[in-house]
């Protein structure tokens, strides 16, 4: 329980609120945005596909074929509102995830402390700001105990500056970060008025980078954009060398070149992630880039923080070692002895006034519990020795109103036993008692005073006389269920490291307590420090422990595992955990506990601080690779054959060689988008998708070894199109005739091929039971046009196609769904293999 609000502080009323938001605004930046309207009308004109559809319908337009032309015009608005349609979907998940990522703001209004969204800030809020928070608003220092800043994102120092309600500048500016200490400030200036908003313009204009996966899309679509106006040129000068009729060449191969591109690629990315981390956001998981679903599926090490993300983060007073009684007994409040209660006291007074870390907190009630005349009121803090060295310690000075003074200090047990200058005796029984309460998995913390006999304090605490008081040793018990979530990481091919600041004994029990190997000697941030080459590599690779970490410790152990080609996730929650969130693939937050730096840092928060959601987040990363790998294996497929049929009776100069115009390609464009973009973003993950390995993050998604099968395919649809084609003239059936085969095949092939690439591993009847309620929707669609151009007389002589017997449909139905049925051979196989090996190999 945190202390009481000071008395004298009551803050601003509701309506005081109200009407200072009324005069001053809100505290958001509101920095001029683009045409959203504009914006996107310039991107589709842009699309390589509109162009061709404009070039194509004007071609109509100028031959007179008006029904053509306005068919082109209809199916340029179609696509067009199929990707406005996706990018607002795609615009509006991200924008409820940058709403939900907004970060509170502690402030005292009507007496009590209370947590605000930052733009909900006024002028004249008192606001609270403790050690890793980032500073709100504009605010004068009204009180202040040790305080220090960094200010670089407005002066570009990286050294912190100390500042208190005395100092020249006494302001605490929005955007900075609170290094260490605790401040209480009077907010003098929101939103566009604070320094940062004034000179922040800049960071409206901020673009992040193309992903690993983005990049690959990019550079495989501009290559089909090359290769479709290189085919473009030679499909034009054929048709025209044969036909010399310019329009009609020109239409031929705008043809071929709109069969070519497969802008439906990029759109499923965009959709596929975005979506993605609205998913996770939906399940309590904050995502803060798009960048971070495609990196999810391929982790496969997390280095974790013990406290708080393995155990529940408590901090419940257990034992207590009190050197004048020699030995370490149980805390208990009723049964206490003098010796014991002089212990907690003076933890309580090395702790901040205003408590927030649980084990000072924990020692403020120990303290209220026992104390009949409460000292706190009578002492205000007048010197404070941060926390420093390694391990840490810290000391406070109190001083009451007749100048006497209590100095104490409290920190790591090594550093406390160090300072106070033991004799080997004592430094022993000490030594054997920390061992003791280490061996129960308990986290203990060295206490000390000191009777400063000098006039002034010396500049550095260990130069401070002082005598050790005992040790405390505070419990946090394992999670309940993180011993099983530690077996699902290990089942998923993810390695957990713990990197901790505790001691190594603390260490290997609460590790051997969650699940992972006890029997292993933790090594400690200085060994990893002196470490280097070979010898680095082979200790990170082959630890699991790492006790007494420092942040210059924890980055090199995520650059050593990042340098080995391994994707790291890093979870932490402090202000010195910053920089190894920021330098981890994956950097994750804690959000109840967790530091405001620490969020900023972080490209993922875990809002409950529960590291079973990093499971679903995994799963959810892997579900949205396999479903993209999906969806482009699927448009792969379905191109090939469009491509073929078009360019290989004109290359070869078949009977009728242009078995398709622009008006057919637009449908098969049309049909083709919702499936990829819609149906596979919508499938379900498939059951044993955490007993994979994960990918490797170097494996493009364009290789031969994930596209063979999709060119397989795509050829043999293509060899049942033009079995169909060549059975229609050995049968002496004119053009539309041919051509309704071939229209008939290719459509049911590719409804077969939806089904069928639903799953790269479960059979086809499997595939049935996976729950995606857009599929019936976007099949059933689908089958309703194709009925309706092939039954329907004015529809289908628009397409330019014949009416269609019983007996040439039930063959084309048939060749469909052979040349797409055939892959079940192949899954069966894998299956088969998997079964051999084991079932984590299949993927």
């Amino acid at each position: 329980m945190e202390p009481p609000v000071p008395e004298h502080i009551q803050g601003l009323t509701k309506d005081e609120v109200l009407a200072a938001r009324q005069q001053f605004g809100r505290n958001e930046f509101e920095f001029k945005q683009s045409n959203e309207l504009w914006r996107m009308l310039q991107q589709l004109l842009g699309e390589p596909m509109v162009i061709l559809l404009l070039a194509a319908s004007t071609l109509y337009f100028i031959t007179g074929k008006i029904a053509d032309a306005i068919y082109l015009a209809i199916a340029i608005l179609i696509v067009a509102g199929i990707s406005v349609y996706q990018h607002r979907r795609s615009r509006l998940a991200l924008e409820k995830l940058k709403k939900y990522t907004q970060p509170l703001a502690k402030v005292i209004r009507e007496g009590k402390k209370i947590d605000v969204p930052i733009a909900d800030l006024v002028v004249g809020d008192y606001l609270v700001v403790g050690e890793g928070d980032r500073v709100a608003a504009d605010a004068q220092l009204y009180y202040s105990s040790d305080l220090e800043i960094n200010e670089s994102i407005l002066t570009g120092e990286s050294m912190t500056v100390a500042k208190d309600k005395n100092h020249d500048d006494p302001t605490v500016y929005q955007g900075t970060h609170i290094a260490t200490g605790m401040a209480i400030a009077v907010i003098t200036a929101t939103g566009m008025h604070t320094r940062l908003g004034k000179i922040g313009k800049s960071l409206a204009q901020l673009k992040e980078q193309a992903t690993p996966l983005e990049q690959q899309i990019g550079n495989f679509v501009k290559k089909m954009v090359i290769a479709g106006v290189l085919v473009f040129l030679v499909v034009w000068l054929i048709n025209y060398s044969k036909s010399n009729n310019i329009i009609q060449s020109l239409l031929q191969a705008l043809t071929l070149a709109m069969s070519i591109l497969p802008e439906e690629i990029p759109v499923a990315f965009t959709s596929f992630m975005a979506l993605g981390a609205w998913r996770l956001m939906q399940q309590g998981i904050i995502v803060k880039q798009m960048k971070t679903v495609e990196t999810l599926g391929s982790a496969d090490i997390i280095c974790t923080d013990k406290t708080g993300t393995l155990t529940l983060n408590e901090m419940t007073l257990k034992a207590v070692y009190p050197v004048e009684e020699g030995g370490w007994k149980n805390w208990e409040v009723n049964g206490a002895s003098n010796a014991m209660k002089e212990l907690v006291k003076t933890g309580m007074w090395a702790s901040e006034p205003m408590p927030y870390d649980p084990m000072e907190v924990s020692l403020h009630e120990a303290y209220g519990k026992f104390c009949q005349h409460d000292e706190r009121k009578a002492y205000q803090l007048t010197k404070e020795y941060p926390l420093e060295g390694k391990p840490p310690m810290m000391t406070h000075v109190f001083t009451d109103l007749e100048g006497h003074q209590i100095i104490a200090a409290k920190g790591a047990p090594e550093t406390i036993l160090r300072v106070c200058r033991l004799d080997d005796t004592e430094r022993k029984v000490t030594e054997k008692a920390l061992h003791e309460m280490a061996e129960k998995g308990y986290r203990i913390l060295g206490v000390a005073q000191s009777y400063n006999s000098h006039d002034a304090l010396p500049a550095n605490q260990e130069q401070l006389e002082f005598r050790l008081t005992g040790l405390l040793a505070f419990y946090d018990p394992p999670k309940e269920n993180i011993k099983q979530v530690i077996e699902q990481f290990q089942q998923a091919g993810i390695e957990i490291k713990v990197l901790t600041g505790d001691n190594p004994v603390t260490t290997r029990q609460i590790a051997g307590q969650v699940g992972l190997d006890r029997t292993q000697v933790p090594l400690s941030g200085e060994e990893i420090m002196q470490l280097e080459g070979e010898e680095l590599d082979a200790a990170v690779i082959n630890n699991q422990l790492f006790a007494r970490m420092f942040p210059e410790a924890k980055l090199k152990v995520i650059h050593t595992l990042q340098r080995l080609g391994k994707i790291v996730a890093m979870t932490g929650d402090g202000v010195n955990d910053g920089p190894a969130l920021k330098a981890a693939h994956i950097g994750v937050a804690m959000g109840k506990r967790g530091a405001e730096v620490a969020k900023q840092a972080a490209s993922m928060i875990l809002p409950d601080d529960d590291l079973v959601h990093m499971l679903t987040a995994i799963a959810m990363g892997r579900r949205i690779y396999n479903n993209l790998k999906k969806a482009i294996r699927y448009i792969l497929s379905i191109h090939i054959p469009i491509i073929l049929v078009v360019f290989i009776p004109l290359a070869l100069g078949w009977t009728f060689p242009n078995i398709f115009s622009p008006i057919h390609i637009i449908f098969f464009e049309l049909i083709m988008g919702p499936t990829c973009s819609i149906i596979y973003e919508n499938e379900p993950a498939e059951a044993n998708i955490l007993q994979r390995p994960p990918r490797k993050s170097s494996t493009s998604i364009f290789n031969w070894s994930e596209l063979w099968i999709s060119v397989l395919q795509g050829l043999i649809i293509t060899s049942g199109c033009l079995v169909m084609y060549q059975w229609g003239l050995s049968h002496r059936m004119n053009e539309r005739e041919v051509r309704t085969l071939v229209f008939t095949t290719l459509v049911a092939a590719n409804l077969f091929l939806t089904f069928e690439n639903r799953s790269f591993h479960s059979s086809l009847f499997q595939t049935f039971r996976y729950p995606n309620k857009l599929l019936s929707l976007i099949i059933g669609i689908t089958l309703l046009l194709g009925i309706l151009i092939l039954f329907v007389p004015v529809v289908r002589d628009f397409f330019d196609l014949a009416p269609i017997q019983f007996i040439p449909l039930l063959y084309c139905l048939l060749i469909a769904l052979l040349s797409v049925i055939w892959i079940e051979i192949l899954k069966w196989l894998k299956r088969r293999k998997a079964l051999q090996l084991q079932p984590g190999d299949a993927s």
